[in-house]
């Protein structure tokens, strides 16, 4: 068997805030933008990876879900834990300085980790977390 990613999924409450996060500050590439039953749907990737999309989704798709499943998980994007993405890139300390220069609120500065990687990490507009890493030599 042969599974690659395809899409990955990330709960959102701002659109418009969203696309200028991923696509000025992270630089990736609009690819789609769909809306339907008052919901819509964004899908992004970086250029350098045509088969892998992220799709910026309602933090509740289903609209069956109850109010209090609602709550919850508005609640859980509050606090930055429902969403995660990890990017790598070959020069981490050129990508937190554009980053940061955008006003992306700031969850730790470029440090070198034991296993093997220096790394960084940002909250998007809707709280997610994102980790951007670049492997040490």
């Amino acid at each position: 068997m042969d599974l690659t990613l395809s899409h990955c999924f990330l709960p959102i409450d701002d659109h418009d805030e969203a696309i200028a996060f991923y696509h000025e500050a992270l630089g990736l590439d609009i690819r789609d933008d769909v809306s339907a039953e008052d919901m819509r749907w964004v899908t992004l990737g970086s250029p350098n990876q045509p088969g892998v999309n992220i799709v910026l989704e309602p933090p509740v798709a289903n609209p069956d879900a109850a109010e209090s499943d609602r709550r919850a998980i508005t609640d859980l994007m509050a606090k930055g834990m429902l969403g995660r993405l990890d990017f790598a890139t070959d020069d981490l300390d050129s990508t937190y300085r554009r980053i940061r220069a955008t006003g992306a609120e700031i969850l730790q500065e470029p440090i070198d980790q034991p296993y093997g990687v220096r790394d960084c990490a940002f909250r998007d507009p809707s709280g997610n977390m994102i980790r951007i890493s670049e492997t040490r030599a």
